[in-house]
């Protein structure tokens, strides 16, 4: 059922927030990133074979072990959105935000008018089935709805102006992708994309609104927070295994 998202809440309050990615279908690893006390974490339904009662169970893990539910949805189309929200989510995060349109139309899909067209079904999972009052489970759906779009390319960098106009609380930029789009694919540390990053850092803080990005690391994280960054989060379950399971053993035969 939706209540207050406190991420969204801390955001609001000028705070930082630390999620991560999921990427396995398994409840316990949510629940191991609440315990650990994760703020919030990112189902990525985008990059991985995640179906939707995975999905949901995954929301209903993050309930339970106190952690907010994102989910990272595969497109910007209504219906994507709409599933994921009426599970549970307390927000979506949304691929390839690149023109004023896109941003329109998220703001559409993910709230209810007046401020969106999201389609209205009261017997939904986050709706509590049917049971919380109907005007009541409008206005905190849509006040307690995190909408966060991705900057991941170069004509999104180009209409950022623009883009943040829209009702999205958060702009996540996807550097892979964003790598890719500059023609230096897969270079970090390439000062195209550290520059590129930068101007998109400034640009968004300018207008007010929050900007997000993962770092491999908690070293890295910080060097985010440092510029500016208030949505970080924190590689992704798989990858923080891999990288613990590959110190660890390095270490071991090192010996």
């Amino acid at each position: 059922m939706i209540r207050e998202n406190k991420v969204k809440k801390i955001l609001e309050d000028g705070g930082t927030v630390v999620g991560s990615f999921v990427k396995a279908n398994d409840p316990a690893v949510v629940e191991i990133l609440g315990k650990a006390g994760f703020d919030f974490f990112v189902a990525d339904n985008e990059h991985v074979a995640m179906n939707k009662n995975d999905m949901v169970n995954l929301i209903r893990s993050g309930e339970l072990a106190d952690i907010v539910p994102i989910i990272r949805v595969r497109e910007n189309r209504d219906v994507e959105i709409l599933q994921a929200l009426d599970s549970g989510a307390f927000g979506i995060q949304v691929p390839n935000i690149d023109t004023k349109k896109d941003a329109v139309q998220l703001a559409d899909n993910a709230k209810y008018a007046p401020a969106g067209k999201r389609g209205f079904s009261p017997s939904v999972r986050a709706a509590a089935f049917g049971m919380m009052d109907k005007q009541e489970y409008v206005k905190k759906a849509n006040e307690n709805t995190l909408v966060v779009g991705h900057c991941e390319s170069v004509t999104s960098m180009n209409n950022l102006d623009d883009i943040l106009e829209e009702d999205i609380d958060v702009m996540f930029i996807g550097p892979m992708d964003l790598s890719q789009s500059l023609g230096i694919i897969g270079q970090g540390d390439h000062p195209k994309l550290k520059e590129s990053i930068d101007k998109i850092i400034d640009k968004v803080t300018s207008a007010g609104k929050v900007v997000g990005m993962v770092a491999s690391d908690a070293e890295g994280a910080q060097k985010l927070i440092d510029k500016g960054v208030r949505y970080v989060m924190i590689s992704s379950d798989l990858g923080m295994l891999a990288s613990t399971a590959t110190k660890n053993l390095k270490q071991l035969k090192n010996q």
